[in-house]
């Protein structure tokens, strides 16, 4: 039976009929139009906060924190979690104590003993993320056993979980936010802060509590009540459970103020009395004579009538002030100054290099702008969320001689070394031509907060638990299905002649690629990135294969530099690194997870398309024999001879393959055999024995065409609903074939291919170019069940888009070829 996802008269075929360029001009243009170019969403964070672990659970390490704990002690932690729109996520959680999880207000978990002392113990927990804001209340106990867990999204480098921070004080800023040390007399021990306390004394403590924030043994602070509908209860089982206000008023104070709540929370968010009396530079860096930093300001000239504008401040040390980027104060020692200036009208940048000296004197200075008789105003050079009391940005301290060229201050995406012998400040440059993480030695940009730095984070499109994204833009995330996309949108700009839709898709890439360098240091430094996770977290060809294959298809069009330092990575990873049987196939360990020791056909496009590109682009002829070699290997375990196609996958546990043939495997099968046999050269030793692979296998996917023209899920179970992307790919491998030779019956394929792409648009593509029909990302199974029951299709999934731009230019090309044969065969007989 035929899959309907829309009426004929809202198809791409009945709008367009056969017009293929017009229906890979809608393709392209509504995904870029529904994909804006937004970019990382910066935010404060502060380091001696919640961090992430390697795995991506945030560590609430509340023992280490907390040493003084005794028994009856617990702290609360709190955050809140964005949703653009529904999602459903798996967290998972591993107890070190008594854990109770409240999710908007209601207790989704509470810990059992086997959670709390069985060791490698983990819990997953469901969770409906709702559009707007939801807020996250964690609980921990203290017992002689443990005290906190780890709680985070499962698979957190592709299911990202980014937390912020509740309460109005700290809008914006990302990471959570803990209790001091709490009582189970619900009094607080030295933290604490009464539900009625002033203003003033919230203030008092916020400062005070700065001396608390590793989690230091002073308790001598003021003890004071936290209010709570238990109070008077003496038994710790009744202090923890009969609360329902309490926790309401908890719930509530997270999207209020912390007053609110009747605490005071850490990291404390403001420095401590003594602190403020410090200049800046001193405050963030020490005294550190010898050392240098810069800081980094805007202002805003809005006078119409004047551009002069006059600089003027003190030094107690060198000083140089570049306003735009030009040279205009420079003191070789302490003093004043008073210089006029041009300036534009608008915002002009201001830079500051500061010195400490070694003669005593305070590492300090001041920077005044004014305009006639107005001071003009000081604000961040860049947007970033959670300092909105902020107006200068800070990168040091560097010792003497290693400061950075001010030239390169004006930008986001570089590290700047910190000593002499750190390589460049450039994110682009690899001396050694491997990639490896920058080493410590390295800082970013921060504010004048405690312990307060500025962080990228990605917070597009997110996925969840069933692979799938929403109606977010997707621009800026690298991953698997995104590298198929972006591979589409670059073939279709070329065939349509179209650089500005090549450029979306480059640029796409260089979002990813300019912080490559900052991404592997953000990890060094907080435990887990907040950009790039699959990039940085490299362990799987999921992570690194498609995109990466994209990013130097792209190299055609920017010749980007970071393009070639993270494909020396992936390829070290592929070649060198990767998991293999003693036959050398590539496969998964998985150590731990359902997938341990498996073969997916998959893994044929996650490899072998960035090793064909890899070995033209880096002369590396080793890569494209791998590529090459790894066919004939899955072949041995996957192929299916009765239907001449490929199961999904072999699990080496039970030692047989699945006989499932899933059909987008198949479809990366032979979508991915054709880059090879275009890169592989007529003399390889492999090139017979992989064009016969490529006619066995389209002979057995022609055979099981349906009537409509498309594929079904599971190729041989005609009962199965029927599949766009596998659909696409099959068309695009036939189309490929006839084109470039290989097929021993062109005339039957060109027909399919044909037959293929007119299914597409009359039942798959709608006239807006949406997407229909194609499946969500996969496990895998021993039961076609699982992938026709559980595996349902997602309007714009992102594992069909690309797939059908490359489709529909692969089709075009061969009926462009197979024209010009017939008129060259005119020609002669004529």
């Amino acid at each position: 039976m035929v899959t309907r996802h829309f009426d004929e008269p809202q198809s791409m075929h009945y709008r367009f009929g056969e017009d293929q360029s017009q229906v890979l001009k809608v393709l392209a243009e509504r995904y870029i139009g529904a994909n804006a170019q937004a970019d990382f969403v910066y935010r404060a964070f502060q380091r001696s906060g919640i961090l992430q672990n390697a795995e991506g659970l945030y560590e609430f390490d509340f023992g280490k924190r907390f040493p003084e704990a005794t028994k009856g002690d617990y702290v609360w932690a709190a955050g809140l979690v964005w949703g653009d729109e529904q999602r459903n996520l798996d967290l998972l959680a591993r107890c070190q104590g008594p854990v109770r999880l409240y999710f908007n207000g209601e207790l989704i978990y509470r810990s059992t003993v086997i959670d709390e002392l069985a060791q490698h113990a983990e819990v997953k927990l469901p969770i409906d993320i709702q559009p707007g804001w939801n807020t996250i209340l964690l609980e921990c106990r203290y017992t002689p056993a443990g005290f906190g867990c780890q709680l985070g999204a499962d698979e957190g480098k592709v299911r990202i979980l980014n937390v912020l921070a509740p309460f109005g004080e700290r809008e914006g800023q990302a990471g959570w936010v803990y209790s001091p040390l709490l009582h189970r007399d619900t009094t607080s021990k030295g933290l604490g802060l009464a539900a009625q306390a002033s203003p003033a004394s919230v203030s008092d403590n916020i400062v005070a509590s700065n001396t608390n924030i590793a989690g230091s043994t002073n308790t001598t602070g003021e003890q004071l009540t936290m209010a709570t509908a238990s109070a008077g209860h003496a038994s710790a089982q009744q202090s923890h459970t009969e609360r329902p206000e309490r926790i309401e008023q908890l719930h509530a104070a997270l999207l209020g103020s912390e007053q609110q709540s009747g605490l005071t929370w850490l990291p404390a968010p403001a420095w401590s009395a003594n602190q403020q009396t410090l200049p800046s530079l001193e405050r963030m860096y020490g005294k550190l004579a010898g050392h240098s930093a810069y800081a980094w300001t805007r202002i805003q000239q809005e006078d119409t009538q004047q551009s002069t504008i006059r600089l003027s401040g003190h030094s107690q040390g060198p000083l140089r002030i570049w306003l735009q980027q030009q040279l205009v104060v420079s003191l070789t020692e302490a003093g004043s100054y008073s210089v006029d200036v041009e300036a534009d009208f608008g915002p002009n940048d201001l830079l500051v290099y500061s010195e400490c000296t070694a003669d005593g004197a305070a590492w300090d200075y001041s920077v005044q702008a004014t305009c006639g008789e107005r001071t003009l105003a000081q604000e961040l050079p860049w947007r970033i969320r959670g300092a909105y009391d902020q107006s200068w940005m800070y990168a040091g301290p560097f010792p003497k001689g290693t400061a950075p060229d001010p030239a390169d201050m004006y930008t986001m995406n570089r590290l700047y070394p910190t000593e002499a012998s750190a390589s460049s400040s450039a994110p682009n440059q690899s001396s050694s031509g491997q990639a490896s993480a920058p080493p410590t030695a390295h800082t970013y940009w921060r504010l004048d907060r405690p312990d307060t730095w500025i962080r990228p984070y990605y917070e597009n499109a997110m996925l969840s638990n069933k692979w799938t994204v929403g109606q977010v833009t997707n621009y800026g995330r690298w991953d698997y299905p995104l590298g198929v996309t972006v591979y589409g949108l670059l073939k279709t700009g070329r065939y349509l002649q179209r650089p500005d839709i090549t450029q979306y898709a480059a640029e796409h890439v260089q979002a990813c690629t300019t912080m490559y360098r900052y991404s592997l240091w953000d990890r060094e430094q907080y435990g887990f990135p907040s950009i790039n996770q699959q990039l940085v977290m490299l362990k799987m060809l999921d992570n690194c294969g498609s995109f990466g294959s994209a990013m130097l298809e792209a190299y055609e069009e920017c010749h980007e530099p970071t393009f070639l330092e993270i494909a020396d990575r992936i390829a070290d990873f592929m070649l060198n690194r990767l998991e293999r049987q003693p036959d050398g196939a590539f496969y998964r360990t998985c150590e731990g997870e359902y997938a341990a020791n498996t073969m997916w056909a998959d893994d044929l496009y996650m490899s072998t398309p960035f090793l064909v590109r890899y070995a033209r682009i880096r002369n590396h002829p080793a890569a494209l024999d791998e590529a090459a070699r790894q066919f004939l290997l899955f072949r041995n375990y996957l192929f299916i001879p009765e239907y001449q196609i490929m199961s999904h996958v072999y699990d080496f546990k039970y030692g047989q393959a699945t006989q499932i043939p899933w059909g987008r495997g198949n479809g990366w099968t032979l979508f991915s055999l054709s880059e090879v046999l275009e890169a592989l050269p007529e003399q390889h030793e492999h090139r017979a024995a992989l064009v016969d692979f490529f006619n066995e296998l389209c002979e057995g996917y022609a055979a099981l065409q349906s009537n409509s023209g498309l594929w079904h899920q599971v190729l041989n179970e005609p009962g199965t609903y029927e599949e766009a992307s596998c659909t696409a790919m099959f068309a695009y491998g036939f189309a490929r074939g006839v084109r470039m030779g290989w097929l021993r019956q062109p005339d039957r394929y060109a027909a399919a291919a044909r037959k293929a792409w007119n299914a597409l648009t009359r039942l798959a593509i709608d006239r807006q170019g949406n997407v229909h029909g194609v499946c969500s990302g996969s496990r895998y199974a021993f039961t076609a069940e699982y992938y026709d029951q559980d595996l349902r299709t997602v309007t714009n999934d992102n594992h069909g888009i690309g797939i059908m731009m490359l489709a529909g230019t692969e089709v075009a090309r061969m009926k462009q070829h197979l024209g010009q044969k017939i008129a060259v065969s005119d020609g002669v007989l004529s």
